[in-house]
């Protein structure tokens, strides 16, 4: 089989085993910390100007997945030359950072928990820690609704869309795409500070996100049959409500979540203390519970497990085929 097919399902194992561990050093958090050194100069050398901030939003951008493309690169270059072994080993670690398919569903589960004792409170500072809304005062449905919308949405760039590059690329094309999509959480906001500095990094976002936003729609509308849900209406809501977002790709996980699960989503909400008017996504048949957690977690595996097979199949048959 071929070698970049098995450390990327070596990897995803190992992601579904250790999760993201607190303690060890995470190359993402190295990503930020460049973005955050990056934009700090960059900002002290360029002018103030609309100009000026958009030429700084693209040389960062660039600066950053070219250090992290090259960086990974070598790192493997490095390893391999010691040992084939030592390279793959490496290979494998490296692929399993770039996914968090664990550690999603764990924050999640802490939410979860929360929930389920009660406690309002831990609640909404568990929540807190995965989105990026004001959670202060959500109520025990706003906070379920919250983190059901965030392991949706992260299904796809969190999860399918490294699988998708890591499976075209190899381990340094996934951590380009990891690079981008820490530069769009980091500086892709529509704020006063970010308005033209993140405009490039968000715009490429979007690009690298087109496929495998619809990709994990697809798989996820399969996964709803394979999980029990209404996959029929599943599909409805994705063809209905795919684009109640202002991102061209966020709405399409959360879309058939929505469907699958029978309830509503999304809607206003507040950022930095203020309202945020938001289109809503899927239909309220029943209000949003705390088993939808659980739900929507499961609802996620089972589509990253059958992206994984799908892509890995298909790279197969293209490699018999050249």
């Amino acid at each position: 089989m071929d070698s970049i097919i098995l450390i990327v399902i070596s990897g995803f194992i190992l992601d579904l085993i250790l999760g993201d561990p607190h303690n060890f050093p995470h190359p993402v958090r190295l990503i930020g910390n460049m973005i955050s050194w990056g934009e700090k100069h960059i900002r002290s050398i360029l002018p103030k100007t609309k100009k000026g901030e958009r030429i700084g939003g693209i040389i960062l951008v660039i600066g950053v997945v070219g250090i992290t493309f090259g960086a990974t690169w070598l790192i493997l270059k490095v390893a391999y030359g010691i040992h084939p072994l030592i390279g793959w080993i490496v290979s494998v670690i490296l692929c399993y950072q770039a996914l968090a398919t664990k550690s999603l569903k764990d924050e999640s589960m802490k939410v979860y928990k929360a929930l389920q004792n009660h406690d309002l409170e831990g609640a909404r500072y568990a929540v807190s820690m995965i989105v990026g809304r004001d959670t202060a005062s959500l109520t025990e449905e706003g906070v379920a609704k919250a983190t059901i919308e965030t392991v949706a949405e992260n299904t796809s760039d969190g999860i399918v869309g490294p699988l998708v590059y890591l499976l075209i690329g190899g381990v340094p094309l996934g951590f380009a795409y990891k690079a981008i999509n820490t530069l769009d959480s980091m500086i892709g906001y529509q704020n006063e500070r970010y308005q033209y500095f993140g405009t490039f990094g968000a715009k490429l976002d979007d690009v690298v996100n087109y496929i495998p936003a619809r990709l994990s729609a697809y798989m996820m509308i399969a996964a709803s049959k394979l999980c029990g849900y209404d996959a029929k209406a599943a599909y409805k809501i994705y063809r209905r409500d795919r684009y109640n977002h202002k991102s061209p790709n966020s709405a399409h996980t959360e879309a058939v979540c929505a469907g699958a699960l029978g309830i509503q989503l999304a809607g206003d909400a507040y950022y930095f203390g203020k309202l945020c008017k938001k289109p809503i996504i899927g239909d309220a048949l029943r209000s949003v519970e705390t088993e939808d957690i659980k739900r929507t977690n499961k609802l996620m595996y089972s589509t990253c497990t059958c992206t994984l097979i799908v892509l890995s199949l298909i790279r197969l048959l293209i490699l018999i085929i050249l």
